[in-house]
């Protein structure tokens, strides 16, 4: 999915939603309604700031060429297209998302020549084909489930035998000013956003290296191993300080703390960003710190 709401509530959804698992109804309409159209619209700034997040898994996932990859959370496409990339025209990649508004952006940017198919689907209740890929991988796409292990053992149906688990996840919101500083100047005018629970969806649900161990071990993976990777995001996708300002207030918590607010709060709000973002301000880029977790299993 490549990203993180951190309210389940659904601003309306679209009549292309998917049919899913009944407990993802509200990230089903989340994504099919006007959030998951900004997401979508700003496609190309996200595949910048996030690049090294995908250079990161794709390294660690060690994709041959020849293997059969199922990108789950595709998103708008971006690791989907690095994957089939790799993998050259003997291999496949299937992208799975529950956004319409993101996959549609993901089927008009794919080159047409890479071995690369979308399908709009709620990876719990998919009908994979059975033992048919080397690889499931995810960059933010795994975190969002309401029952992660249920999630993913229909997942690990369609892995061969000898199949391997490769995805990116955060870790724990106090590792990552990323979120944390524009979110913590918003929350200077603004009430702070619902707490989730420590076993609710949303992004820092894998944090917990435990949790993690025990959902993928229900779900029947091995060989288990959490890598932390601690990167630097250019949140202005190298268009400085006002653009960094407006993306990470368009998407993301921080727009969803200010959602509702009258234009006052909103401008105040503008200015504390700003401020906030001034000491990582590198030339035209704001480098945020930010630390995820490089998963890796194996089907059992």
């Amino acid at each position: 999915m490549n990203r993180w709401p951190f309210s389940l509530a659904a601003s309306g959804e679209s009549m292309d939603a998917p049919t899913g698992h009944d407990q993802n109804v509200d990230q089903i309409a989340y994504w099919n309604g006007p959030d998951g159209q900004r997401w979508a619209d700003r496609q190309v700034a996200q595949d910048i700031v996030l690049g090294p997040v995908a250079d990161a898994l794709i390294e660690r996932a060690s994709v041959k060429p020849g293997e059969r990859i199922i990108d789950i959370g595709c998103g708008s496409g971006a690791t989907t297209v690095s994957f089939a990339q790799r993998v050259g025209p003997t291999g496949h990649v299937l992208g799975i998302d529950i956004s319409a508004p993101m996959l549609a952006r993901a089927r008009q940017t794919a080159p047409a020549q890479l071995p690369i198919d979308y399908v709009l689907a709620d990876a719990t209740v998919h009908p994979f084909d059975p033992a048919s890929a080397d690889l499931l991988a995810s960059r933010f796409g795994v975190m969002f489930f309401a029952d992660p292990a249920l999630s993913f053992a229909n997942m690990r149906k369609a892995l061969k035998p000898s199949g391997r688990l490769a995805f990116a996840c955060w870790r724990e919101p106090r590792e990552n000013p990323f979120f944390m500083a524009p979110l913590q100047a918003v929350h200077k005018h603004v009430p702070k956003l619902p707490p989730l629970g420590p076993d609710d969806p949303g992004p820092f649900a894998f944090a917990s290296e435990a949790r993690v161990h025990r959902i993928l071990g229900e779900a029947g993976f091995s060989a288990i191993a959490m890598e932390p990777c601690n990167l630097a995001l250019d949140v202005a996708a190298g268009g400085g300080v006002e653009a960094a300002t407006h993306g990470v207030l368009e998407i993301g918590p921080s727009s969803r703390a200010l959602e509702g607010h009258p234009a006052d709060v909103r401008a105040a709000a503008v200015d504390s960003v700003r401020e906030a973002l001034q000491p990582y301000v590198r030339g035209e880029s704001v480098l945020l710190p930010a630390s995820i977790w490089i998963v890796t299993a194996r089907a059992s």
